[in-house]
């Protein structure tokens, strides 16, 4: 028997063009949700520029801008002739300094919803289905 390893399908970015959060945002958020969830990890590599561009049919500096925020960020880092990759994280954000910016982002989550009429059980229903989404992945 000839056993081929397995490897990972390749990350794959999806557009919701009706949500009016501009393109390169959207890639943004899909590289932190993906890395927040483990779907990426250090030393993952994202697909390049002109194909996510191709998959996307968008832009290519669309994309180029995305990447570069998240340089930026130090959350990718580009090796030329390479690739793009996550960068592996090694520093561990201190435990109350991680509490807090939770708190922060939930804070405001909530508050930013509650101006828009939605309510706190709408919210909690509504992330569950998403954390059910993303298992399911």
């Amino acid at each position: 028997m000839n056993a081929q390893p397995q490897t990972a399908a390749p990350f794959q970015f999806r557009l919701d063009l009706r949500s009016g959060v501009p393109v390169y945002r959207q890639i943004i958020d899909q590289v932190l949700l993906a890395i927040a969830s483990g779907t990426l990890g250090g030393g993952d590599q994202l697909p390049t520029v002109r194909q996510v561009a191709v998959d996307l049919s968008i832009n290519p500096n669309t994309v180029v801008r995305a990447y570069r925020e998240l340089e930026i960020r130090g959350i990718l880092t580009t090796q030329q002739g390479t690739g793009t990759f996550i960068t592996p994280q090694n520093v561990k954000r201190d435990v109350v300094e991680r509490e807090r910016q939770l708190a922060q982002l939930v804070g405001e989550f909530v508050a930013r919803a509650g101006a828009v009429g939605f309510t706190l059980r709408e919210l909690l229903d509504r992330l569950r289905e998403f954390a059910a989404e993303q298992e399911r992945r």
